[in-house]
C-alpha cells in the first residue's frame, strides 16, 4: 500500500513540472531534467497530508511531537506546576526580601542586624543566662572587660513578641530618618553617644537593658528638629514634640506600673543633651559645635569622595573673599 501512494506521488510530481514546464515554452532537456528531480517540498507535503500529521497553521504553532513550550515545561500532564517553578518562586520572594534587606541605609541595617542576632542569642540561652551574659553590669565592664555588655544591653528588646516588633520598627524608622538627615558618620557618633549616655544612667538606676532608651532618644532628636509639625498617633493629631511623651503613657498605660516611664525618661534626657550640645549651644554667643565626627570616621563610613567633596567645599566658604557689595542699581 505505501509504495502504492509513493507511486501516486511520484507521478503527479511528474505530471505538474511537465505542464508548469510547457507553460514556460523550455526545451525538452529541460523537461527531462525536471522529471528526473521531483519537488522535495511538494513531496514532504503531500506525504504529511497522507499520514495525517499536523501542519503549520497561521497565527499558530507547529503541534509536533518535537515542539517546545515554556507553559508545558513548568507544569505536568494534569496541569499542576511542577516542583521546580515552586522553588522558582520562593527563590524571587526570598531574593526580592535580600534586595529589600540590602536597601536599608548602612548603620540602621547593622543597628537592625545586632537587634536580631542578641534576640536569638536570648532565646537559645534562656532567660537567666542572657541576663547574665548579656545585661549591663558596671563592675564586670570595668574589673572584668566585659566590653561587650553596653553594647548587647543597646540592642536587647526582649523576647519576641507584639512589643518587640513594634519596637524594631520604630528603630528602622528613627533610625533611618536620623541617618538620611544627619549623614552615617554623624548617626554613628549620636549612637555611640547615646550607648555612652545611658550607660552611665542605666548603671545609676540599675536598669539591666535600655534599647527602649536608645529608640526614645532618636525620637525626641527628630521631634526637636521639627516640634510644631503635626503628626498622627493612633487616633489623634499632636504636635511633633508630645511625641515621645505619648509613647511613654502609652507604655505606662500598658505596664499599668509608672515603672515602665523610667526607660523614656532616660531616653528623653540623653537625646536632649545631644540636641543641646549639637543645635541650641553652637547658636549661642561663643558656643561651639564639638559633636563632629573626625574625619578619617567619615572617609571610612561614608567613603572618600563624598568626605572631600564636604571638605572642599568648606575650604572654599572659609577662604572666600568678602568684599562690601554693591547697592541694587548701582
Amino acid at each position: 500500500m505505501k509504495l502504492i501512494q509513493s507511486s501516486i506521488i511520484v507521478a503527479v510530481c511528474a505530471v505538474s513540472s511537465c505542464i508548469r514546464v510547457a507553460n514556460a515554452k523550455l526545451p525538452l532537456v529541460q523537461v527531462l531534467a525536471h522529471r528526473q528531480r521531483p519537488n522535495f517540498a511538494i513531496t514532504r507535503k503531500v506525504v504529511f497530508d497522507l499520514r495525517g500529521g499536523a501542519s503549520k497553521k497561521k497565527g499558530g504553532r507547529t503541534a509536533s511531537l518535537y515542539s517546545n513550550s515554556s507553559d508545558k515545561a513548568t507544569k505536568t500532564a494534569t496541569g499542576k506546576k511542577k516542583v521546580q517553578a515552586h522553588k522558582e518562586e520562593k527563590k524571587s520572594a526570598v531574593s526580592d526580601t535580600f534586595s529589600k534587606y540590602k536597601a536599608i541605609l548602612p548603620l540602621t541595617r547593622a543597628y537592625i542586624t545586632m537587634v536580631g542576632a542578641v534576640t536569638l542569642l536570648g532565646l537559645v540561652l534562656g532567660d537567666e543566662l542572657s541576663q547574665g551574659l548579656l545585661a549591663l553590669d558596671p563592675i564586670r565592664v570595668m574589673y572584668g572587660l566585659e566590653l561587650w555588655r553596653p553594647f548587647t544591653a543597646a540592642c536587647f528588646l526582649g523576647p519576641p513578641s507584639i512589643g518587640w516588633l513594634m519596637n524594631a520598627y520604630y528603630l528602622f524608622e528613627y533610625g533611618s530618618s536620623l541617618e538620611r538627615a544627619f549623614g552615617t558618620a554623624q548617626h554613628l557618633l549620636f549612637i555611640l553617644l547615646q550607648i555612652a549616655f545611658l550607660s552611665l544612667f542605666s548603671a545609676f538606676f540599675g536598669q539591666p537593658f535600655f534599647a527602649q532608651s536608645v529608640i526614645t532618644s532618636m525620637l525626641h532628636v527628630l521631634s526637636r528638629s521639627m516640634p510644631n509639625q503635626q503628626v498622627k498617633w493612633l487616633i489623634f493629631t499632636v504636635p511633633y514634640w508630645t511625641l515621645p511623651y505619648g509613647l511613654m503613657a502609652s507604655d505606662v498605660l500598658q505596664a499599668g506600673n509608672a515603672a515602665a516611664a523610667l526607660p523614656h525618661v532616660l531616653g528623653i534626657l540623653s537625646g536632649h543633651l545631644y540636641y543641646f550640645h549639637k543645635k541650641v549651644w553652637p547658636r549661642m554667643e561663643g558656643g561651639e559645635d564639638w559633636l563632629v565626627p573626625p574625619a578619617f570616621l567619615t572617609r571610612i563610613v561614608e567613603g572618600g569622595d563624598r568626605s572631600k567633596a564636604k571638605d572642599s567645599i568648606s575650604i572654599a566658604l572659609k577662604t572666600r573673599k568678602k568684599g562690601k557689595g554693591k547697592k541694587l542699581g548701582s
